[in-house]
């Protein structure tokens, strides 16, 4: 094992031509610096998107601490660290966006930080160690997976932890020190509360030691690399034990068997139109569909040459680099991993191609394609390498940072065109004008999120840590809703079933405190959302209870005399329940209709 210590030390001279180490990182400390600036300009440029709404209304909600809150399965997603962000952000300063996008650029510098340090390991200070940094830096693939606050909650903290570990690994294996042990372990386990997909974090950092065990030609590389650092192997797979179990008890499983048909067309689409042309700083422009996110449109030219180059440098790597095959082979089938998640839990009848070119359910690859580099770069050379291929590589960065800041341009200008900044600017505004006027629940527009999305969907939840607005009813006599711009607006029933007459003489149905009264529908209802509206005279003020047969009932409040009230109400049946909440009070329904609330 003395011998494999000393080859993870062994940084080949082929490997780039020795500077300074102080200029080799002050020049990588420059790039991440530039990487920042702009992914800073475009996460202030953003603003909440579809499941952030989801994250902010929640945690507005729930408590921080509460199991509502942090063990809540999100779509599939067991992420409480998440939620726990979201949490603090909204406490922080409620649906505001800039400590949002706070969280995203400190997330995002460190995981670049965590890849500089993995690929110092590899490489030591070279200035090789540019070009995987380069890449990962400014590729777009990570770009989708940034922008959107939810999607970088999961993907940022993989990143970071995928680099960290691996780094973790390696100087365990160089040291024997137990702390890079324990870090591995926190790291892993911290990675986990964010994403699920982290349970591939030590394998990946297994596979790095065990291939730089192979590409320096160690005899035996996979034993080695258990042996040299067993105890962060021992740990992390008993922290990924305890994840699997916690998991298991919290999230349906959602995993299937999708028709040959979509497994090969989500495939293609994700490989040659999102992945490939992002290796070579595309796409250079996307679609998109509101509210859909947007998703890379490479120009067939692009993708081509994307697919030529990668081939090319597959064909470079095993003639004049030693010992690289198995890094190709690790690196597909992180990709592959990455497909299979992605197609075995969101194909379905609904699903579109263009979901595999979003990139966001490849954002993490980056980190794997550097560390793949770097370990290409580390392996010997197996013939001489040209003094001119400095020049090419330089004009190969320049052109793939020009192609990929134009990809970034691109995308912010697409990023940028989402109607839910305005939508919550105004209806923020509309909601705290008059704070004393209660406001019936309904559904946000559907240009910011769709009903599938519900009961998130619904005003009471996205806007349930906006401070000073009107409360938020499940009840009201003067219906208002807010229109697709966000205004507050008069709204009016749209009637889809109506309540029959009653057979009691100048009053319809009597609704006593002591007995359930049955109000029959002209038509029975489905499960859903409806709003109702009554037709009563009191005889007094009080409460009368009302809801579906074997659903929860809303408590609505009646004055004295004749009114009208719009009841929100969940469920369906043949007939609505209703009885008198306050002792002694008696109450005539005349009849009523039942439907949606849309703006007058």
């Amino acid at each position: 094992m003395a011998v494999s210590s000393a080859l993870l030390e062994r940084v080949p001279a082929s490997s780039g031509s020795r500077l300074g180490g102080r200029t080799v990182l002050f020049v990588a400390l420059a790039l991440i610096t530039v990487q920042v600036a702009i992914r800073g300009v475009l996460a202030f440029r953003g603003e909440f998107y579809w499941d952030d709404l989801i994250l902010i209304g929640r945690a507005g909600t729930y408590p921080l601490l509460s199991p509502e809150l942090l063990n809540y399965d999100h779509d599939g997603h067991l992420m409480p660290g998440a939620f726990a962000v979201a949490s603090l952000v909204t406490w922080l300063a409620p649906m505001q966006w800039w400590p949002a996008a706070l969280t995203l650029v400190v997330g995002q510098l460190l995981a670049s930080l965590a890849v500089l340090r993995l690929l110092w390991l590899v490489l030591g200070p070279r200035r090789v160690l540019w070009g995987p940094l380069l890449f990962y830096l400014f590729s777009p693939l990570t770009l989708p997976a940034f922008a959107w606050w939810a999607a970088g909650l999961n993907s940022l903290p993989l990143q970071a932890a995928l680099a960290w570990v691996a780094g973790d690994a390696l100087q365990l294996a160089r040291t024997g020190k137990p702390r890079h042990a324990v870090s591995g372990i926190v790291v892993t386990l911290g990675a986990l509360v964010f994403f699920e997909k982290s349970i591939l974090v030590p394998f990946v950092a297994f596979a790095t030691v065990a291939l730089v065990y192979r590409v320096d030609g160690a005899p035996r590389p996979v034993l080695a690399a258990w042996q040299r650092a067993r105890p962060l192997w021992l740990g992390t797979g008993a922290v990924l034990v305890a994840w699997a179990a916690w998991y298991s008890t919290v999230v349906a499983s959602r995993f299937g068997v999708p028709p040959w048909s979509m497994v090969a067309g989500l495939t293609h689409h994700g490989l040659s139109y999102g992945l490939a042309p992002s290796l070579l700083g595309g796409p250079w422009q996307w679609d998109r569909w509101n509210p859909s996110p947007p998703w890379a449109d490479p120009p067939m030219l692009l993708v081509v040459a994307a697919w030529v180059a990668l081939a090319g440098a597959l064909v470079w790597s095993l003639r004049c680099r030693a010992r690289t095959g198995w890094v190709w082979i690790a690196s597909v089938a992180y990709v592959c991993a990455s497909l299979v998640a992605m197609i075995s839990t969101r194909f379905g009848p609904e699903t579109t191609y263009e979901l595999a070119q979003t990139l966001r359910y490849f954002a993490d690859s980056s980190v794997v394609f550097a560390i793949a580099a770097a370990l290409i770069l580390r392996a010997p050379e197996n013939r001489p390498t040209a003094v001119r291929s400095r020049a090419v590589a330089l004009a190969c960065a320049i052109a793939f940072v020009v192609s990929s800041v134009w990809s970034t341009t691109t995308f912010t200008r697409s990023w940028t065109d989402n109607p839910t900044g305005e939508y919550l600017a105004t209806a923020k505004a509309s909601l705290t004008e008059h704070p004393q006027d209660p406001v019936l629940d309904h559904p946000v527009s559907v240009w910011v999120l769709l009903p599938i999305t519900h009961p998130h969907n619904l005003v009471g939840s996205v806007f349930s840590a906006l401070p000073g607005r009107s409360a938020i009813s499940d009840h009201t006599t003067e219906p208002s809703v807010l229109d697709d711009r966000g205004a507050l607006v008069p709204a009016e029933l749209m009637p889809l079933r109506g309540v029959l007459p009653g057979s009691v003489p100048e009053c319809g149905y009597a609704v006593t405190d002591d007995v359930v009264t049955s109000l029959p529908l002209n038509e029975p209802a489905g499960d859903w959302e409806w709003t109702v509206e009554l037709n009563y005279m009191a005889a007094d003020e009080g409460e009368i209870d009302l809801g579906f047969p074997g659903r929860p009932r809303v408590t609505v409040p009646v004055t004295e005399g004749l009114g009208s009230v719009y009841v929100r109400l969940p469920g369906g049946g043949a007939a609505l329940q209703v009885e008198s909440a306050t002792p002694g009070l008696n109450v005539c329904i005349g009849g009523g209709s039942m439907g949606v609330v849309v703006p007058s």
